[in-house]
């Protein structure tokens, strides 16, 4: 599969959110060609400020792997994560991270700070972003329309 195809289920996880009520923010793992782990924001469902796609994800692949080592593997989210999730795909070793939409607000990755790049730290992370970044940014610009009405 492509990267566009990969962004295309992570933003039906994205949907999916939007549908519960939630922040519409989707993920997909991808391990070696595998997809082992999707999932979408969580945070009001849970009561749990940690309950951001990025994270649930992390956590479902490293259970389905049997470690919290997950090199080789690719992240697909639909909107640039914060410092809270940039911190735990450094932390899981994660090597490659897709994401959709720039956060100008909250961005860890490009836009407020550049975590994933930091020369001080011993794992980097490639970094593609703006895949499908229009349907993304879109899901969440519709979100928050309805939501302050």
């Amino acid at each position: 599969m492509t990267d566009t195809e990969y962004m295309e289920l992570a933003l039906e996880e994205a949907e999916k959110a939007a549908a519960e009520g939630e922040i519409p923010i989707g993920a997909v793992l991808v391990y070696r060609d595998l997809i082992i782990a999707s999932g979408h924001n969580c945070k009001e469902k849970d009561q749990d400020p940690t309950a951001h796609a990025e994270i649930l994800v992390i956590r479902k692949a490293a259970r389905f792997l049997k470690t919290w080592r997950l090199t080789d593997a690719c992240l697909y989210v639909t909107i640039e994560p914060c410092p809270m999730c940039a911190g735990a795909l450094l932390n899981a070793r994660i090597s490659r991270l897709v994401y959709g939409s720039p956060n100008p607000q909250y961005g860890a990755i490009d836009s407020r700070f550049h975590l994933v790049s930091s020369s001080v730290l011993n794992h980097s992370i490639e970094v593609k972003s703006g895949v499908l970044q229009e349907e993304c940014q879109s899901l969440l610009d519709d979100f928050f329309s309805h939501r302050r009405r």
